[in-house]
């Protein structure tokens, strides 16, 4: 990753790249490190106000003359799951959801080669190795944990590992950091379940907001967004309804 230093103390801007979402389009990103010498307050804002996270660098696009990348945020309260969603929920009951701390173990990263080898095979993540996937789980300064999804075990006690999702915690919501699941089973339908699963364990919680990361108008990848309504989205004049 190549650094320019912009005008801002301790932020930097990456140089332009390829744009993964919308084809012929150039992306750049503003950027900063995340240390644990720097006030938990001023982190937290940085994720509850358009900043991404991965590992300990908190970034943002910074494209010219193109700001299709938009935050969206689930409105917690107010969802309810129209009937595709319940459907997909029912087909999930057999999945036991355990949320435990950021760790990453050996059967985690063979899901993740699984997923990224059917699903992203030409993406960024495809060279990760079991290393770098560690480094993706532990690696942060912010309140971070991982859900499993199992199989309900069977009669030798066998529960398949069927999802993953690595999460912060903000002090109004979760961030869904990363998910990634069992590529051979569509009709289950996890990256959404897992979203829906989430929803719920922020209600329990009293968390107002799920952290969905950035939506982009006329990009397939991210359409799936769509589904989980009321949303805010950040635009210039803060968090509205979208």
């Amino acid at each position: 990753m190549t650094e320019h230093k912009s005008n801002f103390p301790e932020f930097y801007i990456t140089a332009p790249q390829p744009c993964p979402y919308l084809p012929g389009r150039l992306e750049r990103k503003l950027f900063t490190h995340l240390t644990r010498d720097k006030p938990g307050f001023l982190i937290d804002n940085l994720l509850k106000g358009g900043f991404r996270r991965s590992q300990n660098i908190a970034y943002m696009p910074y494209c010219d003359a193109c700001s299709a990348c938009v935050p969206v945020r689930i409105l917690v309260d107010e969802f309810k799951p129209r009937r595709s969603l319940k459907r997909i929920a029912r087909d999930n009951l057999d999945l036991v959801a355990t949320r435990m701390p950021a760790a990453a173990s050996s059967e985690q990263y063979a899901l993740f080669r699984d997923y990224i080898e059917a699903r992203h095979a030409d993406g960024g993540m495809a060279e990760m190795s079991v290393l770098d996937y560690s480094l993706m789980v532990e690696d942060s300064v912010v309140e971070t944990f991982v859900t499993e999804y199992r199989l309900r075990p069977d009669e030798n006690g066998d529960a398949p590992l069927m999802g993953v999702s690595l999460c912060d915690r903000l002090s109004d919501g979760i961030s869904m950091v990363y998910s990634f699941y069992d590529p051979d089973v569509p009709a289950r339908s996890l990256g959404t379940y897992m979203i829906l699963d989430h929803v719920d364990y922020a209600r329990a919680q009293g968390y107002p907001f799920v952290y969905l990361g950035y939506w982009i108008e006329g990009s397939r990848k991210m359409r799936y967004k769509d589904r989980f309504q009321p949303q805010e989205r950040l635009t210039s004049k803060g968090w509205v309804r979208g």
